[in-house]
């Protein structure tokens, strides 16, 4: 351990969010002489067209590590679930996508090590990221008029959130938006696809031949621990965020927001607890928020298994065919007054009428309330 991690580490005073920092520092990945200094032009090797960009090249800041120091995984292997069993705790959260019969679960005590992986699912090119520090988990379609495109990660930040690029353009993108920002596809918007953060036993009992992320990376990384130790303390400061914190939830609260025709409505977890089923209207769509209050939090202890738990949530919209459907919790399930039908966490009918149909999507992500607040000012806030 370094001589300053040691000395962070040692201190009583400091906030759990820089002992998580201090051992960032010991891993090598913050020691570098101006964290707050974008460092952009051609001497670190970049082919990005500079001259276009959509922010101003000082919003973007050094995270630490190199062009790629954190490493996408591009060529992922996975586990069936009951293999994946023995390694992943079941509480632990886990990045959902299907397209089709195609559902794979991405682990975040590996995406916390890489925060990309290039993926194709059912056929359709995607980029599953992940920002530990916005606890950003967003799933993107890699096709852009008619390119294909892959993604790595550029050791920088803008307003705490990972900054990406891709590797045929060097264009440097926003992870929380999709937006390309610097370079010759500034302006361009990646296409969402939809995803789920679920416990792993959730995925596990709605898709039991699903496919699981797994630890074989080419890459050698401390798997099932925590770089980010104490991070999610919820009145702490996020990481070089250096923007007014947004006064109506502590900066640190997981939220989940729901949008709609572009307006937004966010969901505090912690209104949700106790609440695993929750019918409401955001706009003209009907939606339901399903819940639970015990997933691993990945940014608590140093062993994720034994992180405290926090809530989890998701939200589909609650239209089948022509009926809008009503939910409730009935002991341990999730069923629709209408059909009776058991639903899963993920919005799949597991028995009854409707067994086999899922909810339709609706466009969500749960996150740090700083972090959606400071790219969407303007959302409402359920129950204020």
């Amino acid at each position: 351990m370094s001589s300053l991690a040691l000395a962070v580490a040692r201190s009583r005073r400091l906030p759990a969010r820089v002992l998580g920092i201090g051992a960032l520092v010991a891993l090598g990945w913050w020691a570098v002489p101006q964290l707050a200094a974008a460092q952009l032009p051609d001497s670190l090797g970049w082919r990005t067209d500079f001259s276009k960009a959509s922010v101003a090249l000082d919003e973007i800041q050094s995270g630490g590590p190199p062009k790629d120091g954190i490493p996408p995984i591009d060529r992922p292997r996975f586990d069936d679930v009951a293999t994946a069993g023995g390694w992943l705790d079941r509480l632990e959260p886990v990045i959902v996508v299907g397209v089709g019969d195609d559902v794979r679960a991405y682990p975040l005590q590996v995406l916390t090590w890489h925060e990309i992986v290039n993926d194709t699912v059912g056929g359709t090119p995607v980029a599953v990221t992940f920002c530990p520090l916005c606890n950003a988990s967003i799933v993107f379609d890699r096709r852009l008029d008619g390119r294909l495109l892959d993604f790595g990660t550029t050791g920088k930040l803008r307003m705490s959130d990972l900054v990406m690029y891709d590797r045929q353009t060097e264009t440097w993108w926003q992870q929380f938006t999709g937006e390309a920002i610097v370079g010759e596809l500034t302006g361009a918007v990646l296409t969402r696809v939809p995803a789920s953060i679920v416990a792993f036993e959730d995925f596990a009992a709605a898709h039991p031949a699903g496919k699981v992320l797994n630890r074989d990376t080419g890459h050698r990384r401390s798997y099932g621990r925590n770089p980010y130790r104490g991070y999610d303390s919820i009145e702490d400061r996020p990481f070089l965020f250096h923007d007014p914190v947004d006064p109506r939830l502590p900066p640190m609260e997981r939220v989940l927001n729901v949008s709609v025709a572009g307006r937004h409505r966010l969901y505090p977890l912690s209104a949700l607890r106790g609440k695993p089923v929750l019918n409401d209207r955001v706009g003209d769509l009907d939606v339901v928020v399903l819940s639970r209050d015990d997933s691993r939090s990945v940014l608590d202890a140093d062993a994720i298994a034994a992180s405290r738990l926090v809530p989890a949530a998701n939200a589909f919209g609650r239209k089948v065919g022509n009926r809008v459907l009503t939910f409730e919790h009935r002991g341990d399930a999730i069923v629709d007054r209408e059909t009776g039908s058991r639903w899963s966490r993920l919005g799949t009918a597991l028995e009854g009428p409707l067994a086999g149909t899922s909810l339709p999507a609706v466009p969500s992500g749960v996150h740090f309330a700083f972090a959606w607040l400071a790219f969407n000012p303007s959302s409402e806030i359920y129950g204020r």
